[in-house]
């Protein structure tokens, strides 16, 4: 009989992309950074230059609760599941992209062990924006639905409140700021995935 995870471990593999392209050499991307500053669309950048399964938290949460009421319990299984599914393709030797906010250090750190125990290298990227440019995305995201790939129901009022409680980064970090032309930083994260 299979265990809560292991249902929503299959339900998100139903849906993943690239999934079967594997390497000698996976890695591990983990976005960190508010709402609005352009996590998600790094992460397709990256995955349009080089096959990468992205594990987005606001699509897993919307995957396994349709009707998301963000409570504690709610986030524990998403993440939960975010985890498991991400060392279940480490394993594989896929490449992924793990897109969550990733604000707190103990939930880094998860992440963090999860790398070392699939001995995979890990690439942390802080995405930052500027605040005038991560609220008009916030906005539009709302008003007329532009990214329909955007799973995340952050507002303004959202990001203000996450934006009081950062933690630190406590390993080596990148820092790839989206109100820019992504071109330089793609290459450079690229660079630093080289085994």
């Amino acid at each position: 009989m299979p265990t809560t995870l292991d249902r929503y471990v299959a339900q998100v593999e139903e849906r993943l992309a690239n999934a079967d392209e594997t390497t000698a050499n996976p890695v591990l991307v983990m976005l960190t950074g508010l709402p609005g500053t352009g996590k998600s669309h790094l992460a397709r950048r990256l995955a349009e230059v080089l096959p990468f399964v992205i594990i987005e938290s606001d699509q897993v949460r919307k995957t396994l609760f349709p009707e998301c009421d963000y409570t504690g319990e709610e986030s524990h299984w998403v993440h939960r599941t975010c985890h498991a599914v991400i060392e279940k393709l480490l394993r594989k030797g896929v490449r992924v992209i793990y897109d969550a906010t990733n604000l707190h250090e103990r939930h880094r750190e998860q992440v963090y062990r999860l790398a070392d125990e699939t001995q995979v290298k890990l690439l942390v990227v802080k995405v930052v924006a500027p605040e005038a440019v991560a609220s008009a995305r916030l906005q539009g995201r709302h008003d007329d639905g532009t990214d329909k790939e955007d799973g995340s129901d952050a507002d303004w009022r959202v990001y203000r409140r996450m934006a009081r409680d950062v933690d630190p980064i406590a390993r080596n970090f990148v820092v790839v700021d989206t109100g820019k032309d992504l071109s330089r930083a793609i290459t450079k994260l690229l660079r630093l995935m080289r085994p």
